[in-house]
């Protein structure tokens, strides 16, 4: 059985109140970097961050089907500005010249049609231009929240993690002046149960919350006061002292 004298066993106390405290900060710095308010903006950013591809895809197309209409435009417009310098020259035969006025009305029914056409297409442009900016909008707001929480959550992550740091640095100058074997049986215990060393008061084990049995109780009664001994229900070290008995 491992030995280690009672008041040297009684700081094993002060080393799991620092243990705790660390416990502690590294369980708000995962609650910190698991905050439910990150997930939900990432989740909410794919989705907008999709519609506004999808929006983007649909201007671009609508201008790809504007371009087409503005040539299609052009190209008969140019033809009836050709077809009436011809008829206005005058030159050509009668039945010829008659054709060619049957030709520009024919031509400007088709300019007439494209230009609907084109006027559609630049009104559903403009229709989805506004729907792009609207998403746009929606996410630079996404990303304004994401910034936002993601800052506040940096900054409390520092501060968690420099006062992690202040009680590692004081929990290993403290460590250091415990005795050898005593901290190394300590080490193993935190490491195996999570808790290192508690009170053993009025009978009741502080690292599990459990009175202890009649017959537990009287095997540690037993056992020398520089034994170390251990919880029967958590497995911590039990730290005795006789104002607490």
């Amino acid at each position: 059985m491992a030995k280690a004298a009672p008041a040297e066993q009684l700081k094993l106390l002060e080393l799991q109140g620092l243990d705790a405290k660390l416990k502690s900060l590294a369980n708000r710095r995962r609650s910190l970097e698991n905050d439910p308010r990150i997930k939900d903006l990432r989740a909410a950013l794919s989705v907008a961050t999709g519609e506004l591809g999808a929006a983007k895809v649909a201007v671009h197309d609508a201008e790809g089907e504007l371009k087409r209409a503005e040539a299609d435009v052009e190209q008969v417009a140019a033809r009836i500005q050709r077809d009436e310098a011809r008829l206005n020259s005058g030159t050509g035969l009668s039945k010829d010249l008659v054709a060619l006025q049957k030709d520009i009305a024919s031509l400007n029914k088709r300019r007439s049609d494209l230009e609907d056409i084109e006027l559609e297409v630049m009104e559903r442009l403009d229709s989805l231009r506004a729907t792009q900016a609207q998403q746009q909008g929606i996410v630079d707001d996404i990303q304004g929240s994401f910034g936002t929480i993601k800052a506040e959550l940096d900054a409390e992550l520092a501060e968690v993690e420099a006062e992690a740091a202040g009680l590692r640095a004081r929990r290993a100058e403290f460590a250091a002046g415990l005795d050898a074997g005593m901290l190394a049986v300590y080490e193993k215990t935190l490491a195996r149960r999570g808790v290192g060393a508690a009170r053993l008061f009025h009978g009741t084990s502080e690292a599990s919350g459990m009175k202890l049995s009649p017959g537990d109780l009287a095997e540690i009664k037993a056992a020398a006061v520089d034994d170390i001994v251990f919880c029967p229900d958590s497995g911590a070290i039990l730290v005795r002292s006789e104002e607490w008995a």
